[in-house]
C-alpha cells in the first residue's frame, strides 16, 4: 500500500514522466555517439557521402532544434497554464487533477525533453569529425516533436470544451464504479448473526488512528480480510473511502488476541493524504459533475443547458451504479469467519450527494428542476424494485422547492406530467409486486 501511495504521487507530478524520458535520451546520445564514432572509423569509406554530415552543419542543426524545441515547450506550457484557468474559473477546481494526470499531457512534456536533451548533448559531444546516425535521428525526432505539439494544441482544445470534460468525467466515474464492485477473492455478506456482532464489537481491544489528516485515498479490503485472519482477530472499520480524517481520528477498532504489535501494519491498509482521488471513490466522481452544473446556473455563467447535460450524466453514474450495488456490511475469510465490518454508503446517499446543491441553486429554473425530475422518472423505469423505491422516497425532496402557485400554466403543464410518469411507473411496479 505504501507503494500504491508513493505511485499516486508520482502520476500526478509533472516531473516524473520528463525526467524518466530525459534519462532515456541521455543514454540514447551516448549510443548514438559511441556508433558515429564507430561507423566514421571502420566504415566511412564504404559509406554514401549523402548520409555524412559535417561537424558544424551538425552544431547549426542542433542549435536550432534547441531553440525550437524551448519554443514549443514554452507554448505548450502557456496552453496548459490557459487550460487550468479555465479550470478553475468556469468548470470546478476539482476537475484540475483530471487534466493534470492525463498521460497524454505528461507524454508530450516527456517528449519535449526527450529532444531537448538529445540535441543539447550532441551539440556538446560533437567533434571535428564527420556524423552520420546523430543527425538523422535528431531529424526524425524533430518531425516527431512538430507531431506532438500539433496533437497536444489539438488535444487541450478539447479538454476546454465542457462537454468533452463532462463525458471524459462520466467514463471515468464508471470506470471507478467498476472498480468498486468488482468481484473480490474474500466473502461479502449484507446480513451477519447479530448477536455474534454484537459480541465482537464489545471485544474490541485496540484501536487504529489516524497518524495525519487528509482525505480517506483508498481502503485495501484484501489485505484487512488477510490479516485479521493472520491473527485471529476481527476488525470494525470506522471510515470510507472519501472520507476526510483529523489527526488521531479512530480508523479502526480491533480485537485481537495476542500481542498488538503487529497492529501497525495496519495503517499500511488505509491510505490517507491531502488529496481527494476518484480511484475508488464514487461520490467524488459524482460531485465533479456537481460542481460543473453549479458554475454552469451561477448568474455569473448562466448557462442550464450545460448543468441539464451535468444532470444527465449523473443519472447515467448512478444508473449504473444501482446495477452494481450490494450493500455490504461483513467481510468473511474463506472459513466464513467474520473479519471485517464496516458501514458503506448507501445508494440513498450518492443519490442525495448527486442533487441536493444543485437542488438548492436551481430551485428558481424550472428547467433544472425539470431535468432533475426527468432523470429520476428514467432511473425509476430501468431500475429494480430496490433502487426505485429509493427513488420514489427521494423526489418528494426535489417536488419540495416547486412553487407550484407561480408557475406559469405551461410550465406548470410540464412538471405535472413528469411527474404523474413518476407516479404512474411507481404504481405500475406496486401491482406488479401484488400480483
Amino acid at each position: 500500500m505504501e507503494s500504491e501511495k508513493l505511485w499516486l504521487k508520482l502520476r500526478s507530478s509533472f516531473w516524473f514522466l520528463p525526467a524518466i524520458y530525459g534519462l532515456i535520451a541521455i543514454g540514447l546520445v551516448f549510443a548514438v555517439h559511441h556508433l558515429d564514432s564507430w561507423l566514421i572509423h571502420q566504415h566511412k569509406v564504404q559509406l554514401p557521402q549523402v548520409l555524412l554530415t559535417s561537424s558544424d552543419v551538425a552544431k547549426e542543426l542542433y542549435s536550432a532544434l534547441v531553440t525550437a524545441i524551448l519554443t514549443m515547450t514554452t507554448i505548450s506550457i502557456s496552453v496548459i497554464m490557459a487550460v487550468l484557468t479555465t479550470y478553475s474559473s468556469q468548470f470546478s477546481p476539482r476537475t484540475l487533477q483530471d487534466f493534470m494526470r492525463s498521460s497524454s499531457t505528461h507524454h508530450v512534456l516527456g517528449f519535449y525533453s526527450f529532444g531537448f536533451i538529445f540535441a543539447l548533448l550532441h551539440l556538446i559531444l560533437v567533434d571535428k569529425n564527420s556524423l552520420v546516425i546523430g543527425p538523422i535521428i535528431m531529424g526524425l525526432i524533430a518531425i516527431m516533436i512538430l507531431g506532438f505539439f500539433i496533437y497536444f494544441i489539438h488535444y487541450s482544445a478539447r479538454w476546454v470544451q465542457v462537454n468533452h470534460l463532462i463525458a471524459k468525467i462520466r467514463m471515468d466515474g464508471s470506470r471507478v464504479i467498476q472498480n468498486t464492485y468488482k468481484p473480490r477473492e474474500y466473502l461479502e455478506y449484507s446480513n451477519w448473526n447479530e448477536e455474534e456482532v454484537n459480541k465482537i464489537k464489545r471485544k474490541c481491544t485496540a484501536m487504529i488512528h489516524a497518524k495525519n489528516p487528509g482525505y480517506i485515498q483508498t481502503i485495501d479490503f484484501k489485505n484487512l480480510v488477510a490479516w485479521s485472519r493472520q491473527h485471529n482477530a476481527s476488525l470494525i472499520l470506522n471510515v470510507q473511502v472519501g472520507d476526510y480524517v483529523l489527526e488521531d481520528y479512530p480508523l479502526l477498532h480491533i480485537t485481537v488476541s495476542e500481542d498488538q504489535k503487529h497492529t501497525k501494519e495496519l495503517h499500511e491498509y488505509v491510505i490517507i493524504d491531502s488529496e481527494r482521488t476518484d480511484i475508488l471513490d464514487i461520490e467524488f466522481s459524482l460531485q465533479k459533475l456537481v460542481d460543473i452544473a453549479l458554475r454552469a446556473i451561477s448568474p455569473a455563467i448562466n448557462d442550464p443547458h450545460t448543468a441539464i447535460n451535468c444532470i444527465n450524466r449523473i443519472g447515467e453514474l448512478l444508473h449504473e451504479t444501482g446495477k452494481n450495488y450490494r450493500e455490504t456490511y461483513y467481510f468473511a475469510d474463506k472459513e466464513k469467519q467474520l473479519r471485517v465490518i464496516h458501514h458503506p454508503k448507501k445508494f440513498e446517499d450518492y443519490l442525495y450527494k448527486s442533487f441536493y446543491q444543485i437542488r438548492h441553486y436551481g430551485k428558481d429554473d424550472i428547467s433544472v428542476i425539470y431535468g432533475i425530475m426527468e432523470v429520476l422518472y428514467k432511473l425509476s423505469v430501468v431500475s429494480n424494485k430496490t433502487i426505485k423505491q429509493k427513488l420514489w422516497e427521494f423526489h418528494y425532496y426535489i417536488t419540495d422547492v416547486i412553487e407550484w402557485d407561480f408557475l406559469s400554466e405551461l410550465d406548470r403543464q410540464h412538471m405535472q406530467w413528469i411527474c404523474d410518469a413518476f407516479k404512474a411507473c411507481h404504481r405500475e411496479e406496486d401491482s406488479l409486486s401484488l400480483s
